[in-house]
């Protein structure tokens, strides 16, 4: 089959478009072909090295975490799908591979894909559609009523946060440019914050969750715009303990872990909030919720480009630049 191969680790290197064995099968797995394929800043940072030590990875790897395609071969153990099914899904870590023609995933991470979205857009979903659900339902536990600071609102996890925020009922504040303001107000925004003119920390007072996806400036400004008892949620780091134990990680990883986040976790105890980071996992039974919000319209898809298969690495490129609006998605078939 046809993929884009990470050979080594390196800051902006291009994939390697390479003829690869079809993909074992697992007997809990089926087979999808690949119809599209989510693009997310994650493929760049695993193939600079970043994250190393959380995912340590054998290369060659094929890249790829989000996909949207039809199921060709299950497993013996796969009950919940059968060939022919369109399916979707956010890949497994050290599963990952959704820049291919074929990749395997685990049954209980898929889901039928929504049935009013075409390929590609289902494909722009799972990954940015589960970062938001797990900080937001399952760690915030946001109600309605609330205010949620959600940072980047016109970037891929930013624009699916601002509304499934709007659907639970709270208020959203969250940042963009200027030429993006009316768009993030569309997708739900009640306060933008344009940040080549303004600071959020003069604006914004009493948050009761925010959702952290900047640098470490941005994250230590997070901490004071929030309420006692608020949480702040990062997605752009430092790891915390609790993270290390849930990946199970050796313990010298978890040392590192502990250390890279003592500081900011002792500033957030001092003003009383909670401090948490996350690294999104994949779950089909999530991703079947978010399917039913999908069907109902209280969400849509919000796709920037789609590359063809062949500029699988101009398509990296574009996400890295940091100017995509919404999600980039690569089409296969």
């Amino acid at each position: 089959m046809k993929a884009f191969v990470l050979d080594r680790y390196g800051k902006k290197g291009a994939l390697r478009s390479a003829d690869m064995p079809m993909p074992s099968l697992r007997d809990d797995e089926v087979l999808v072909e690949v119809h599209a394929a989510g693009v997310n800043l994650l493929d760049a940072k695993i193939r600079d090295g970043e994250f190393k030590l959380i995912l340590p990875y054998r290369l060659p790897l094929v890249l790829g975490h989000d996909v949207a395609g039809v199921v060709v071969k299950t497993g013996p153990q796969v009950r919940q799908f059968k060939v022919g099914d369109e399916v979707y899904a956010r890949t497994d870590d050290f599963r990952i591979g959704t820049f291919a023609e074929f990749v395997p995933v685990k049954e209980a991470s898929l889901a039928l894909k929504p049935a009013n979205l075409t390929m590609e857009e289902a494909a722009s979903i799972p990954l940015v559609g589960l970062t938001a659900w797990q900080a937001l339902v399952e760690k915030a536990g946001l109600k309605k009523g609330q205010q949620v600071f959600i940072q980047a609102g016109s970037g891929g996890v930013g624009s699916f946060a601002i509304q499934l925020a709007k659907h639970l009922g709270a208020t959203v504040a969250t940042t963009t440019g200027t030429s993006n303001v009316e768009f993030v107000k569309r997708l739900g925004a009640d306060v933008v914050v344009d940040y080549r003119k303004q600071d959020f920390e003069d604006i914004l007072r009493g948050c009761d969750v925010v959702l952290n996806s900047q640098d470490g400036k941005t994250l230590e400004k997070s901490l004071r715009v929030l309420q006692r008892g608020g949480k702040l949620i990062s997605i752009s780091g430092p790891p915390d303990p609790e993270f290390g134990k849930s990946i199970a990680a050796p313990g010298f990883v978890r040392l590192v872990m502990r250390l890279l986040s003592a500081g900011i976790r002792r500033r957030a105890r001092a003003r009383g909030v909670g401090y948490s980071f996350l690294f999104m996992r994949a779950d089909g039974g999530q991703l079947r919720e978010i399917t039913r919000l999908l069907e109902a319209g209280a969400i849509r898809p919000v796709i920037d480009r789609i590359f063809p298969f062949a500029s699988t690495n101009e398509a990296l490129a574009y996400v890295e630049a940091g100017r995509a609006k919404g999600k980039v998605v690569i089409k296969l078939k």
